[in-house]
């Protein structure tokens, strides 16, 4: 992958910290035992099967990364007196970590706790990498269904509640008690990816293209992208609890049927830790 990335064999055992002629040999071997020629060679770039096996290698290198992450945790005894918890924006803010922290911290008092916040696809990466021991992420999907696998974990629903429309108080729409987001394909939008949903995610889910963003908002803090949307830079879609605003309004959307969703996301727990005591807490509260 890091001779095809950087186009150069040279480059390749710089940055791996080999020579060239053990970068050279790997690749051999590797194209003698697929019988087939992975990379042309001057330029150095890869072949039709080369272009093939690298859409292979990463899910197959973060499997690998999530095993060896599975026996380091397994040979971890005692278990560390920490946790490092991964949280995206929306599922961080609500009350249902620091609640299961407060718990936690009554029975590990001595517990010293590290929140990271992440998009969905870092925390799930991390979460299989060890980079995690647990991880709370949100997203849209269909009442009851759960949200797109993103690595090799195990994801455990924790909430679901209904999702609405943000409009400005004197939008034509805001008068409406029900929409269906696919007659808001053209209207205006904000691209918050790190606390909305995604507009790619919405367009997926309404089945339309459209949805093209009048605002990008690219910090995590809801109250922020509330007050755009107050402003009239643009639609975006929340959960319902986090629709407090007196300058917005918000109107529910009913087709596709839709739930703002919060995951548990885990590896392999070792028995007695700080990660399976409070996964505990989360899904039996």
């Amino acid at each position: 992958m890091t001779v095809a990335r950087l186009g150069s064999f040279s480059a390749a055992a710089a940055e791996l910290g080999y020579t060239q002629a053990a970068i050279s040999q790997q690749v051999a071997a590797l194209e003698t035992d697929l019988k087939t020629q992975l990379l042309t060679r001057r330029p150095v770039a890869p072949t039709e099967a080369g272009a093939r096996l690298l859409e292979h290698a990463g899910p197959i290198l973060l499997r690998l990364d999530a095993a060896r992450a599975d026996i380091t945790r397994m040979s971890k005894t005692p278990p560390n007196a920490t946790l490092v918890i991964g949280v995206t924006s929306l599922a961080g803010a609500t009350s249902v970590l620091a609640e299961g922290l407060a718990t936690l911290r009554i029975r590990m008092p001595r517990l010293e706790i590290t929140v990271e916040t992440g998009t969905r696809q870092q925390l799930a990466t991390g979460v299989a990498r060890g980079e995690f021991d647990l991880a709370l992420t949100d997203g849209l999907t269909a009442p009851g269904d759960p949200l797109p696998e993103q690595a090799p974990v195990t994801a455990i629903g924790l909430s679901e509640e209904r999702v609405s429309v943000v409009l400005p108080a004197a939008h034509p729409l805001a008068a409406r008690t029900a929409l269906s987001l696919p007659d808001l394909a053209d209207a205006r939008w904000i691209a918050a990816d790190n606390v909305a949903p995604p507009l790619k995610e919405i367009r997926r889910h309404a089945g339309t293209e459209g949805f093209r963003p009048a605002l990008h908002y690219t910090g995590a803090d809801v109250t922020t992208l509330l007050n755009l949307a107050a402003a009239a830079h643009g639609l975006t879609l929340l959960p319902e609890q986090f629709l407090g605003v007196a300058k917005i309004r918000t109107v529910s959307v009913i087709q596709p049927r839709l739930s703002h969703r919060v995951e548990l996301l885990h590896a392999a727990l070792p028995a007695d830790s700080p990660a399976t005591a409070l996964a505990a807490i989360l899904t039996h509260p």
